[in-house]
């Protein structure tokens, strides 16, 4: 994918840009409000969008912001400080523990770069621009794909218009009104979007990635408007938009590991060229190598004991061929393995790997507290294989697997179809070697969205709408209703008055 040089200009200009927000920009990701004596006078179309697929990239291409708001935040995730690494002022300590305020650093830095992400695409859509029909079908999909990220994460959405100068503070809209906005710009983009089958081409918004979108907003429809329960009719909502997914030619696909190489696939419907390093080496040892990168992993990231729990496998091995489900993974004689990394480590040819202290690298499922920790305590997690290439790009926004069990979701909270949840779900199971169910509730969905969708990004989203975010696991007490939603940024506050702090910071 070609990388996109974006034009650089000076910091007044970027406090125009930005003033919603009041980022930290570095000249290299600005954007700009033309200074003209016409005021705001469009931009080059063509270049915005391309520049805006670039933050989307570069949204993901990180294990901080986003992911690690979705992530280490669960019952999934946890990144535990080994003697003085990994401890960065207990940034991820807070979010583990949910005693995160509004200064946290990825609190910020989520917040900044999705306002930026959407304000770049209020100039692509601004008549001055003149974009195409597909341009425009395009940016609003890539606007709610952001602004459905910072309904979901913060509550309330901030939205400065492309012709607005600094002397306007941008107005916010709530949950409720960010929902009917974004679902508008999706049915919008719809009909002149393209029709893109699974392949290469899964860079680009199509309209299987906008039905996949709105599937998402109207599963989790009755969070976002603050009912008690979801409606049976935005449950058939999800299941239509999941069949027009199928329709357009994707599917579920058997080789669960391969569908992370960076390779065209029937499950994926939305990728950017994100490098996936960090989603490979946060959590490997350093002592554990590939060709292309003798620097080895930096040995942070892990999983917990209970969440490895959850799969079908013999507790006291992750050997390869001991019957483990395909989706658990598995440790080989030779070389690094995949999914849950437990157990002894071995090199390329087949010795037993030590820790920098001598140690045998043996990962342990226990840890003695957030801190404290030695380089061998964790359960590692790798999807995404080194073996592949130590910086392949091709990470995966959205799956066909996941829009599955959306459906069988939807079947469960009443919404119409011809087709039973238990099946769905038993068809997903025995493709990944995992025993069929007798019966599914929501509380064995939950289980099984963790069992294929871990380290995607949706555990937070998910854990939300199972009413299961706010209990306790591992190194979680905190319980506080409140932490559903993130602080809005302290900077944040005072640059827009028309933010309101969420309840509870």
């Amino acid at each position: 994918m070609k990388n996109i040089t974006k034009h650089i200009f000076t910091f007044g200009f970027i406090i125009l840009a930005f003033s919603c927000t009041d980022l930290d920009v570095e000249e290299k990701d600005s954007i700009v409000i033309p200074d003209t004596d016409e005021g705001f006078g469009g931009v080059n179309p063509s270049e915005t969008l391309e520049s805006a697929y670039t933050d989307i990239r570069n949204t993901f291409n990180t294990q901080e912001a986003l992911y690690a708001l979705s992530e280490v935040s669960t019952d999934e995730m946890l990144v535990p400080t080994r003697g003085t690494d990994w401890g960065d002022n207990g940034v991820w300590r807070v979010l583990h523990e949910h005693t995160w305020d509004p200064t946290h650093r990825d609190v910020l830095s989520t917040w900044n770069r999705l306002n930026s992400n959407i304000f770049r695409i209020n100039q692509l859509l601004a008549p001055q621009s003149q974009p195409s029909t597909q341009q425009v079908a395009e940016g609003k999909f890539l606007r709610a794909f952001s602004m459905f990220h910072v309904m979901d994460l913060y509550g309330q959405v901030p939205f400065r218009e492309a012709d607005e100068g600094v002397e306007v503070d941008p107005r916010v809209m709530t949950s409720g009104e960010a929902f009917d906005f974004i679902i508008n710009d999706l049915n919008e983009a719809l009909p002149d979007l393209p029709a893109r089958s699974p392949g290469a081409e899964t860079i680009k918004a199509s309209k299987a990635a906008a039905n996949f979108l709105l599937a998402k907003l109207y599963l989790n429809k009755h969070i976002y408007k603050g009912t008690e329960s979801p409606d049976a009719a935005d449950m058939t909502m999800v299941i239509q938009a999941v069949d027009a997914i199928k329709n357009d030619g994707f599917d579920l696909q058997e080789g669960f590991f391969d569908i992370f190489k960076n390779d065209p696939d029937n499950e994926t419907i939305w990728h950017t060229d994100a490098s996936v390093e960090t989603r490979m080496w946060n959590g490997l040892h350093y002592h554990q190598i590939v060709s292309d990168n003798a620097s080895g992993g930096w040995n942070g990231f892990a999983t917990l004991a209970e969440f490895y729990a959850l799969f079908e496998g013999p507790g006291d091995t992750n050997e390869e061929g001991a019957g483990q489900e395909e989706r658990r993974g598995y440790v080989p004689a030779q070389g690094i393995g995949y999914g849950f990394l437990v157990g002894q480590q071995y090199d390329s040819l087949g010795a037993p790997l030590n820790d920098r202290a001598g140690n045998p690298l043996v990962f342990t499922k226990d840890f003695p507290a957030l801190v404290g920790n030695n380089e061998r305590t964790g359960i590692r997690v790798l999807k995404y294989h080194p073996d592949n290439g130590a910086y392949t790009t091709g990470m995966i926004i959205f799956r066909y697997a996941d829009a599955h069990l959306m459906k069988a979701e939807a079947i469960l909270r009443g919404g119409s179809s011809g087709e039973d949840a238990t099946a769905l779900v038993n068809e997903l199971r025995t493709l990944r070697g995992a025993s069929a169910l007798s019966s599914v509730d929501l509380e064995t969905l939950l289980d099984e969205r963790g069992r294929e969708m871990y380290n995607e990004g949706w555990r937070r989203n998910d854990m939300i709408r199972f009413g299961a975010y706010t209990g306790q696991w591992e190194f979680k007490e905190n319980t506080e209703d409140f932490r559903v939603l993130y602080p809005i940024p302290a900077t944040a506050l005072v640059s827009n008055p028309n933010l309101v702090q969420n309840p509870g910071y």
